[in-house]
């Protein structure tokens, strides 16, 4: 089991559950840090640590198998963290989902594969694991959940046209998708995407 660390409102006192996930190299501590720059202040945050500061070893479009066990973990790591939520009483549109790069991409396949009414998905830079897109992993109905999507149009790690697909596989599972993609090549978490965010999913 990982550890997860927790900050924000305590489960008492909180009326949403945001579920923070990290990317590849760093910790818990550095996706916390966006919480000075999200509307995030009437919530739980978990922020779930990573083995070895990272989800899966190789690319998140690397064949299926050489991310596993790894993947699978993960996956279970983030279910967990929904299970308590849940177990706390908070429904799944009470639920939200934050990520960055590797955590993005994590974001999205758990979302994906869990479709379900949640308060958003927010994934900067990311797109859905896979050598290929196998949508049969995905299942579920999304019911209008806002999902975002930021990214530089010629991303280091995460090519647009994985972005573009992913996207359309949420819409098709009746997400209300957004995606902002910038005109750099940057890695990075720019100010227009926590602007959206805040705007349109974090609403105060």
């Amino acid at each position: 089991m990982s550890d997860t660390k927790r900050v924000g409102k305590s489960f008492d006192d909180a009326k949403k559950v945001a579920i923070m996930i990290h990317g590849r190299g760093v910790s818990a501590e550095s996706i916390i840090s966006l919480k000075d720059y999200l509307n995030l202040e009437d919530f739980a945050i978990l922020a779930p640590q990573a083995p070895n500061n990272t989800w899966y070893p190789y690319s998140f479009m690397a064949p299926d198998h050489s991310n596993e066990p790894s993947l699978t973990q993960a996956i279970q790591i983030i279910d967990e963290l929904v299970k308590e939520a849940k177990e706390n009483g908070f429904t799944s549109d009470q639920i939200y989902f934050i990520g960055f790069s590797q955590g993005a991409c994590l974001s999205l396949e758990y979302a994906a594969r869990n479709a379900n009414k949640y308060g958003g998905v927010i994934a900067f830079t990311g797109g859905l694991i896979g050598e290929v897109l196998d949508t049969e992993k995905y299942s579920g109905k999304f019911l209008g959940t806002p999902i975002f999507i930021g990214s530089s149009h010629k991303d280091m790690h995460v090519p647009l046209t994985r972005i573009q697909d992913s996207a359309e596989v949420f819409e098709l599972m009746g997400a209300a998708t957004k995606t902002l993609i910038f005109q750099d090549t940057n890695h990075t978490i720019r100010e227009e995407e926590i602007d959206w965010v805040n705007n349109n999913i974090l609403k105060k």
